[in-house]
């Protein structure tokens, strides 16, 4: 057993922030708790669609509290980021007592890693935990309003990228508390920065895999054919010459969605798609984007700890 004893920093670091590491798993049964019970408050699913479902305020408060915690996940990087940045990092730098420790036969770089490392394995565990207690909740009102696979908190709360940015988190509250050594300044720069990168891997995710063009003949076919919970990403009409036309150009003209001016020679509809089987590897290449960007954040905390300010 005496192996499995953490020692040195690593024990430091855990006995210093037992508070906070045994709230995790405090959140984690309240939530799996919470969740619990809404589904059982949900009741039975409605098995007939064709028949109108009778109202069920169960449902609905499933419903309401998975979109809730669906955006309350989305913070968990930024929370995560602004700990390891302004309690475990600047706020011992800002007061000096940091060098405590390398009084104890502690090196700088033994002194940051073991906050990195017990940082990263706390939140890691807690945030897979939580996907889990999300998509037990999540799968009895998928597809709802706000609730689809693609939408903003719920593609997050419900995979591995959560994970991801977690750990990137941590990198860079590691890295930020090392250069800006305030406290409360750390914290909101590496909360902002985090943010930001949540916003840029938004905005950027659906670019990482070829949308999929399904078609149908136009005026016969209708719409163009759509996959269940498919993500629509652009659709319109197809003229005679292979020409894509905007979904609004025979409105604008006929005031029908579903005549055509013949001048248009509109032959067919066309939508651009990422179906449900896109939803695993997206995750899986943004995952990894954040992974490696993570690296190359620690990598510089890492590096700076050989400078003389350390």
């Amino acid at each position: 057993m005496s192996a499995l004893t953490l020692k040195g920093p690593y024990w430091v670091t855990v006995r210093r922030y037992r508070r906070v590491l045994w709230a995790i798993p405090a959140v984690v049964a309240v939530s799996l708790a919470a969740v619990l019970a809404l589904r059982v408050g949900a009741g039975v699913p409605h098995s007939d669609r064709m028949s109108v479902s009778p109202p069920n305020p169960g449902y609905d408060l499933l419903r309401l509290g998975m979109e809730w915690a669906g955006g309350g996940l989305l913070f968990l990087p930024l929370l995560v980021g602004a700990f390891v940045a302004g309690p475990m990092t600047a706020r011992e730098l800002e007061d000096g007592t940091w060098r405590l420790a390398l009084t104890q036969s502690t090196t700088a770089r033994a002194w940051l890693g073991a906050k990195v490392l017990v940082a990263a394995v706390a939140s890691s565990v807690g945030a897979a935990a939580l996907v889990g207690v999300y998509r037990l909740g999540w799968v009895r009102v998928y597809g709802t309003h706000q609730l689809h696979w693609a939408d903003r908190g719920p593609y997050e709360a419900g995979g591995p990228v959560l994970i991801g940015y977690c750990l990137l988190g941590v990198a860079l509250g590691a890295l930020v508390g090392r250069l800006v050594r305030r406290t409360f300044a750390a914290m909101a720069v590496t909360g902002l920065l985090t943010g930001l990168v949540l916003l840029a891997m938004g905005a950027l995710r659906w670019s990482f895999l070829p949308v999929r063009t399904e078609t149908a003949p136009f005026p016969s076919g209708g719409a163009a054919g759509m996959q269940p919970n498919a993500l629509l990403m652009d659709s319109g009409y197809v003229s005679a010459t292979g020409e894509r036309l905007p979904d609004h150009a025979c409105f604008e003209r006929t005031h029908d969605m579903g005549v055509c001016p013949a001048d248009l020679n509109v032959v067919a509809r066309y939508a651009d798609i990422h179906p449900f089987s896109h939803y695993w590897p997206t995750q899986l290449v943004e995952t990894s984007l954040v992974l490696v960007l993570a690296a190359g954040l620690l990598w510089a905390a890492f590096r700076l700890v050989r400078t003389p300010r350390s």
